[in-house]
């Protein structure tokens, strides 16, 4: 029998809060993100205080004026600083910027030293002495032959067409567009044969003593490989060419299963010439490993070219400044201006590339004019190589076919590795897996406790209604939970200690709303009213009060939220969350079920309701007549 006109239909409301768990967890076990076993599923992501790991909270500060650094200062830091932090090859690192001067890094489930990540940007400017493809590939490709000159042919002419990258190819001219340069083209630079290499000069490498844990690693490297394929790497004196002997590709093809750790503790000459050392591995290095400006390096360019660098005669402190600007041609040029000292730096670099004074810059290393390049590597990664078309002895200019914004980040990074910005360590925690997860249990432990008490004063007191509180809060949980394994995915939220804490203090104000809507439903009955005609009105003048309640709650978590850092997030945002999920299930299932169990007979016995007797008539008779009239 359909209910009368104006009164509630409870399954209507049953049924969206059935059809809102059915696309919750759809989207737990379908949606993007979702893989693996049905208990992995069904797991939101954790923080470093129940898993454990490595946090770690820097300050940047500007050390001019002592102000913030601008937010593109602070974005360019933290990207850089990611890029470190994933060279240590974990997963999920987190790497995020919090307010306008902090940089928090987490490592979930890894405890590492992580004090050298915030150091100033390493930028280098490195002389180019041999390039080599760095595609890390068994069979390399056939070698195009030197045009007489010495320097390669580049394909189309004199003047160079742009890489299908897209990504700009530079060189490096005096302020005012004097000898302009033409791009370096690095994709036909020819492989060099083993014998070929060994006709050109090879600069020497450098003399400085080998660390014994570098050297213990070496050792370790040498093994996994096999005696064979290191001694065979050790006799190269350049880039193998793999095509003219397939023994030695057997040979050498182990290295290309090395790690970037491991590649990283391998002398430069070894990482250059063995071509089964790809651009994929050495990306990946830490980049402590290359920063010495006083060792040859090895870097790769566009992933695609292996160059053989030498020691950095310039570094980031030289240059004061760095500017997208455009030229007499309106063209987009990076416009470099160097301190005292490193104008002196730079003019020396610059009259040794030009000159090529010793042969040092092998044919393979030459532009498209002869000319040696200077690779300006930021950290780990060859951001330009132009070439030098002559001796810059003032401010210089990089050219090459760049588009605005292929010019600012450019621009962003040279000027990076001079900003005076420093990073201070403001908080470092480290916590073990066991600790995690003992956190974790008495968290669990703790919001299991506070719920069980809440149930037994709720079926104490409410009796039949205690099973209403049970269900209510049973369907709270479960929303919950699984809004925590979507938000998780969806946009990194991550359950903290506090958050646990956020949920707990959310027990206390879903038990408030049950306490004013079942008290003002036995006031109704004590008033002589039906549980049937009780338990609407009881909602009408309850539901105002459970609203407001729930509304300052929510509005204390969102101010929380706004001004606090840290952990305290995540205790803002988990009791903003239980608090919008505890009025869903006031609105969808607790009135709804209440209202249908008004019309049960059990619901009329007041000993198993536990909503009480009416008031005795002679009682009821004090209430003013027309009171009594007006609620009849």
């Amino acid at each position: 029998m359909a209910p009368p006109q104006g009164q509630m239909r409870p399954g209507r409301q049953l049924a969206v809060l059935g059809a809102i768990f059915v696309v919750l967890y759809l989207l737990v076990f379908f949606a993007g993100g979702a893989s693996g076993s049905f208990k992995d599923r069904l797991e939101p992501r954790l923080g470093l205080d129940l898993i454990g790991g490595t946090r770690v909270t820097l300050e940047a500060t500007n050390s001019v004026d002592g102000k913030p650094p601008t937010a593109e200062n602070l974005e360019e830091a933290r990207q850089i600083i990611e890029s470190r932090v994933n060279a240590f090859g974990v997963a999920e690192a987190e790497v995020v910027t919090e307010g306008n001067r902090n940089i928090v890094i987490s490592l979930p489930g890894e405890n590492r030293d992580l004090t050298d990540v915030g150091s100033a940007a390493e930028l280098r400017f490195r002389k180019v002495l041999k390039a080599a493809d760095g595609s890390g590939a068994i069979a390399a490709p056939p070698a195009v032959e030197p045009s007489p000159s010495g320097s390669p042919a580049p394909s189309g002419g004199a003047t160079p067409t742009p890489s299908g990258s897209g990504a700009p190819k530079a060189s490096a001219s005096p302020s005012g567009g004097q000898g302009g340069m033409a791009p370096a083209s690095p994709s036909a630079t020819p492989a060099p044969s083993a014998s070929a290499s060994a006709a050109a000069p090879t600069p020497s490498a450098s003399t400085e003593p080998v660390p014994a844990s570098i050297e213990e690693q070496r050792k370790a490297v040498e093994q996994k490989v096999g005696a064979a394929a290191w001694q065979a790497a050790n006799g190269l004196q350049g880039p193998a060419d793999l095509t003219a002997d397939p023994s030695l590709a057997d040979k050498l093809k182990p290295f290309g299963t090395l790690s970037p750790q491991e590649v990283a503790v391998l002398p430069a000459q070894m990482q250059f010439n063995v071509p089964t050392i790809g651009c994929a591995q050495l990306d990946k290095r830490p980049p402590a490993s290359i920063s010495d400006p006083k060792q040859q390096v090895v870097s790769c360019e566009d992933g695609v070219s292996k160059y053989l660098l030498d020691q950095a005669k310039v570094l980031g402190t030289d240059v004061s400044d760095a500017d997208a600007v455009l030229d007499q041609t309106n063209a987009w040029v990076v416009s470099l201006d160097f301190t005292n000292k490193g104008q002196g730096n730079w003019t020396a670099l610059t009259r040794e590339a030009f000159n090529n004074e010793g042969g040092a810059c092998d044919a393979t290393a030459l532009g498209q004019d002869g000319k040696c390049r200077v690779a300006v590597v930021l950290d780990n990664e060859i951001v330009s190589s132009p070439e030098i078309q002559g001796v810059l002895t003032g401010d210089s200019q990089i050219t090459g076919n760049f588009t605005q914004k292929d010019a600012s980040t450019l621009a962003g990074q040279l000027r990076y590795g001079a900003l005076p910005v420093t990073f201070e360590q403001q908080e470092a925690q480290n916590v073990t897996a066991t600790l995690g997860a003992s956190h974790l249990r008495a968290g669990l432990l703790a919001a299991g406790i506070g719920m069980l008490l809440v149930i037994i004063y709720a079926f104490f007191y409410y009796r039949l209604l205690g099973s209403v509180i049970f269900l209510s809060l049973i369907l709270s949980a479960l929303l919950v939970f699984g809004a925590l394994v979507v938000l998780g995915r969806q946009i990194g939220f991550t359950l903290t200690l506090a958050g646990i804490a956020g949920m707990i203090v959310s027990l206390g104000v879903a038990a408030d709303s049950f306490v004013i809507y079942f008290e003002r439903l036995k006031d109704e009955i004590r008033e002589g009213r039906s549980p049937r005609s009780a338990v609407p009105r009881a909602w009408i003048r309850a539901r105002r009060t459970i609203i407001s309640a729930n509304a300052i709650t929510l509005l204390s978590a969102v101010v929380l939220y706004v001004v606090s850092v840290g952990t305290v997030k995540g205790f803002a945002f988990a009791l903003g969350l239980a608090t919008v999920l505890d009025l869903v299930v006031v609105f969808l299932f607790r009135h709804p079920i209440m209202t249908m169990f008004a019309r049960t007979q059990a619901f009329l016995s007041p000993r198993v309701s536990g909503l009480g007797r009416a008031l005795p008539a002679r009682t009821q008779q004090t209430q003013p007549r027309n009171s009594r009239a007006k609620e009849a």
